[in-house]
Formats: C-alpha cells, structure tokens, sequence
C-alpha cells in the first residue's frame, strides 16, 4: 500500500515477521524480523552507479592531466635535444662568429653595449650579446660591458612605462592573480622594494614584461635599477660562463 503525504509519495515498507510458531511452522534459527522495502533495490542500484561514475571521472581527469604532463615534458625534450642545438648550430653560432670577424674588438663593444641596452626595450632576449661578450672580452671586461648596458635596458623600458601608466594599470586589473606578486614589490620601504625586485630578477618571471610593469606597481626608480642590476648578475656570470 502506498500513502500519500503532502502531495509526496511514501513508499511502502512491509514487516515479515517469523518465528517457532508463525505460519504452523517450526523455525529453529529463533525469532526475527525482515524489514524490506520494494524500491530499496533500485534505490541502492541509483547509489552504486552513481559512486561507479563519480569515481570514473575522477579516474579519468587524473589520467588526462598526466597524459598532459608527459606530453609538455616530452615537447620539453625534444626543443632541448634537437630544436636547440639545431638553431644553435646553423643560426646562432654562425651569426656569432661573424659578428667576431667582421668587426674589430671597438666597434664590436659599441654594438654589443647598443644590443644588451636596447633588446630587452624591443621585447628581444640579449642573451647571445651576452655569448659574445663572454667570448671576446672575458669575465672582467665582459661583466662591466654587460652590467653598464643592463642598467640602461631595464631604464628605458621603465620610463617608456610611465608615459602608458594607466593602460598598465588596466591590464594588471584585468589579471589580478597573476598581478599580485607585482603588486607586492611596491609595497613597504625602500629595502624592501629592492628585494622584492631582486626575486623577482631571480625567479623565473619574464623580466623584459616586468620592466614595463613595474612602473604601474609603485616601485621606485631606485630600488628598481639596483634590485634588477643585483638580480641579473647569476644570469650575466653564466651567460659569459657559457
């Protein structure tokens, strides 16, 4: 029988009941009660399948989300074991050693201070001028041709930032998560700002983008040069290393 209570369905619920002497029979394992429900069955079929296909799809996306990081890390391999060497070997290395033949060791300073100086304010990396300091000038002459023109290509991109502060502002409020680490660097005193800027050199956010933001993050022009001249020296030593 089924009641209906406040225009919802209760299903019914039967109590079979047996015992020694229920039914004119003789029931030696005692007396019990068997509570069953007709739509019990379904009801915990409904549950099992639905804990079946929840843990599917969890099963699934970690699959995915590996089969995603052995891709990128396979990619990864290939760009460092063939891509690389390969434009190393027929680009780079070439353009390098004209550049060392071509020019005699003054006019090859002159171009390489405008090159550091300059790419970083074009969006271009100056790591191969970098290479050709390293290589012709040495760990001494080569680190101060660097450093000097460093300080000028992260000043430019810094002044040329504040002339479009309010569209810098824009775009950081627009992505506000990716922000906040910028945000960061122009908050509390003159130290810590130049530390701030000095991780941020270090870690491996993309400085030529930081060089125009930093401006919309109130870091002042002081701690900016420092922090950023303090913060490129392991990447000069290597590039020269190199």
């Amino acid at each position: 029988m089924t009641f209906y209570e406040d225009d919802s369905v209760v299903p019914e619920l039967i109590m079979s009941m047996e015992g020694d002497k229920i039914d004119g029979g003789d029931n030696s394992e005692g007396d019990y009660v068997n509570l069953r429900d007709e739509n019990g069955a379904g009801e915990r079929c409904n549950l099992c399948g639905f804990y079946w296909g929840f843990g599917w799809s969890v099963f699934w996306y970690w699959v995915k989300l590996a089969l995603l990081f052995t891709f990128i890390g396979l990619l990864a391999a290939a760009c460092v074991m063939w891509v690389g060497p390969f434009l190393m070997d027929k680009e780079i290395i070439p353009i390098m050693n004209w550049e060392t033949r071509t020019f005699s060791t003054p006019v090859l300073a002159i171009l390489l201070f405008a090159s550091v100086a300059l790419f970083p304010t074009l969006l271009l990396p100056s790591s191969p001028s970098m290479w050709v300091a390293g290589m012709t000038f040495g760990y001494g002459i080569g680190f101060l041709l660097i450093i000097t023109a460093a300080a000028v290509g992260v000043s430019l991109p810094y002044l040329i930032g504040s002339l479009f502060l309010h569209k810098i502002q824009g775009w950081l409020e627009k992505y506000p998560k990716r922000a906040a680490i910028l945000r960061a660097a122009g908050e509390g005193n003159w130290f810590h700002q130049f530390r701030a800027v000095t991780l941020i050199r270090i870690s491996p956010f993309p400085y030529i983008l930081y060089n125009y933001c930093a401006v919309a993050t109130n870091v002042k022009y002081g701690p900016y040069l420092l922090g950023s001249l303090v913060g490129m020296v392991p990447e000069i030593f290597v590039s020269i290393y190199t």
